[in-house]
């Protein structure tokens, strides 16, 4: 792919919007202090941001007022990667940063979150009552006994108490994990029996699609198989009342208490988050407090460009990384809007509908949901009044060439485009958005400050203008300190060093182009990835399989060219079995029951067999090449393969589809 730098953009930053933007701001402070180049826009600052790392990330520390209640004694004191150290004998807390607005008499009241749900109800919360509640219950939390390090678990939807509950859980030092409760038991406990949590914050049901969705059984069966939980509080999302031996949020939250925070060691863990689990356990993923409080400063600080005056939105959910990420743009005193509900309830235009509700200035959300406004063929920009948005980013997958131009012409023309790419494993992004520079159609802006992003090809040869691996080759402080229950590291340095010795290999493929932006290709693995949510094979299998028609199964996603996204479920049928419409519903409703609704199959295909190594594993990424049109020899060895003659359906079916 060549990247005709002559191309003209889709949309330019006037002068004006520019020299506002912060990361202007900060180059012409940091070419005072620092000795970032002055001159050469944001492709000099980059490349100093790399080469320069540790002065760099000391600037961004100076740059956001970092408060260190210990100094530390060195940026970086090991850069080899997988362990590298940041910021040694320094400690810091992450909630006392997320909560300094509070501090400012003038913005006390104003709201520091904003929450709406499916019937558009909005309840503000002001950044005074965020700091008392989440005060009340570090306090409560330090009562039943939680210490530093000890984990605190949220089975929540995306609601003001699980912010609250994380903040809460940081101030004391705790590590927060979180799942979503469309999560069925068995996902759940996948996640969190891993991490062993001596508190379990749960809602009784939630709220989806226009419809009530009880979780008290649910909640039963975590309670029973978490032996570690010391309490459970019980938040009556649907006004139960507390179950025997759970704790009343509202007694938690109730008193007027100062936050008290934990100064903990700058790689102390902030919370676990998980892999998608697609060849077993998902991975427990550490991310560290002053890891995660540095590189969200400058994610969002400097590359969304959000301040005081802002408000930003983005659809996710507790379940995803997004939902970490959204709650950072605190850090930036900036208003954070929270949304519980179906992204198309009760139409596809639900999400345009929050953003103008709510005034949000940076809207976020999946390139999925883009092109379903796009073929559903709504105008937002004519039916809404979205005025105050700056900025529309994308994630989860590359937005297609069609979903940039239908953003311009249906949103706003004059309308920073921001396609971005990161992933869970760093809890931010490696390319995107940047205020300063133009946007190209089907372009990521440019690699992040701080992130020396390369493409590879597989001898570890640096690639302009030709599809490679996505490479990071120096340490971001938000790379994972550890794995949970990793204790020699093996699991995490096989995760992404296996394949380049010290360089992290993330498992995109990736365009980097002359004039220095970004195209993502997708997943270089198996991974599945649907609806910007990473899913897990190993989940489907469990389920599927507890059926007894079903002897085997595979499922593979596929990108498609028009930004679709095809996720068919194969089946090997025991003996006697027929895939009739009444076994295609018990697959799918076994799914939808024990996972969620987004990992229920496009469709649900009979086959004569699945295909293994020839050590037992069902091979995934070959299968998915064959689909996407790859020839067979190029598109596995053969030698590794216990059935070749299994992979000639997958071949027949792929130019079937074509």
């Amino acid at each position: 792919m060549t990247s005709a730098a002559g191309d003209a953009p889709l949309w330019q930053p006037e002068p004006e919007r520019i020299e506002a933007a912060a990361v202007t701001r900060f180059q012409r402070w940091a070419a005072e202090r620092y000795g970032a180049p002055a001159d050469g826009g944001y492709a000099a600052l980059h490349r100093w941001s790399v080469e320069e790392l540790d002065t760099f990330w000391q600037a961004v520390a100076d740059w956001f007022d970092v408060r260190f209640s210990s100094p530390y004694d060195a940026v970086l004191g090991d850069r080899t990667m997988p362990g590298a150290q940041w910021f040694p004998g320094a400690t810091l807390n992450y909630a006392e940063h997320a909560l300094r607005t509070a501090d400012d008499p003038l913005r006390a009241d104003a709201p520091a979150l904003l929450y709406v749900d499916e019937t558009h109800t909005q309840v503000s919360v002001g950044w005074h009552e965020l700091r008392r509640q989440v005060g009340s219950l570090a306090a409560e939390l330090r009562g039943l006994g939680v210490r530093p390090g000890d984990r605190v678990s949220g089975y929540l939807p995306n609601i003001p108490q699980a912010v609250v509950a994380f903040l809460a859980t940081a101030a004391v030092g705790g590590v927060w994990t979180s799942c979503a409760p469309d999560f069925g038991a068995r996902s759940v406990l996948d996640r969190f029996q891993q991490v062993e949590p001596v508190v379990l914050f749960t809602v009784d049901g939630y709220r989806y699609g226009g419809k009530e969705h009880d979780r008290t059984a649910t909640v039963a069966e975590l309670r029973g198989e978490l032996p570690t939980l010391r309490a459970v509080v019980h938040i009556p999302l649907l006004g139960t009342d507390a179950p025997d031996g759970a704790l009343e949020w509202s007694a938690l939250t109730a008193a007027d208490t100062e936050p008290v925070y934990e100064q903990v060691a700058f790689e102390h863990p902030l919370w676990v988050l998980y892999s998608s689990g697609t060849t077993g356990l998902p991975k427990a993923i550490v991310q560290s407090q002053g890891g995660i409080l540095l590189e969200h400063f400058k994610q969002i600080g400097l590359h969304c460009d959000l301040g005081p005056d802002d408000r930003f939105f983005w659809y996710t959910s507790t379940g995803w990384m997004m939902w970490n990420f959204l709650v950072s743009g605190l850090l930036t005193g900036t208003t954070v809007v929270l949304y519980d509900g179906s992204p198309g309830f009760p139409d596809v235009g639900a999400q345009w509908r929050v953003a103008e509700q709510t005034g949000a200035t940076l809207f976020g959300t999946s390139a999925a949901y883009v092109m379903a406004c796009r073929k559903a063929g709504i105008h937002p920009g004519r039916d809404q009044d979205l005025s105050r948005v700056q900025c529309v980013a994308t994630t989860g997958s590359p937005l297609p060439p069609d979903g940039f131009r239908w953003l311009h012409d249906e949103v706003a023309e004059d309308l920073w485009i921001a396609s971005v790419s990161g992933g869970t494993d760093v809890c931010s992004c490696f390319a995107g958005a940047v205020p300063t520079l133009p946007v190209h159609i089907g372009e990521l802006q440019a690699p992040c400050l701080g992130t020396d992003l390369q493409s590879w090809d597989p001898d570890g040869e640096p690639l302009t203008d030709e599809v490679g691996e996505l490479v990071v080759t120096a340490p971001m402080p938000s790379m994972p300190v550890r794995f949970w229950n990793d204790p020699d590291g093996s699991r995490y340095h096989d995760s992404y060093f296996d394949t380049y010795p010290g360089v992290w290999r993330h498992g995109d493929w990736i365009t980097l182009t002359d004039r220095g932006s970004v195209v993502i290709h997708g997943r270089s693995d198996s991974t599945l990835n649907r609806q910007g949510v990473r899913m897990g094979s190993a989940d489907i299998y469990e389920a599927v399989e507890r059926l007894p028609e079903i002897r085997e199964s595979l499922v593979i996603g596929i990108e498609e060219p028009d930004g679709g996204y095809w996720m068919p479920l194969f089946v090997h049928l025991a003996e006697g079995a027929t895939l009739d419409d009444g076994l295609r519903d018990s697959i799918k409703r076994t799914i939808r029951e024990n996972l969620s609704p987004r990992h229920v199959p496009d469709e649900v295909i009979e086959v004569p067999g699945i295909p293994h190594t020839l050590t037992g594993k069902r091979i995934e990424v070959p299968v998915k090449r064959l689909l996407q049109g790859t020839e067979l020899s190029k598109a596995v060895n053969p030698g590794s393969i216990d059935n070749l003659e299994l992979l000639h359906f997958y071949e027949e079916l792929a130019r079937g589809r074509r």
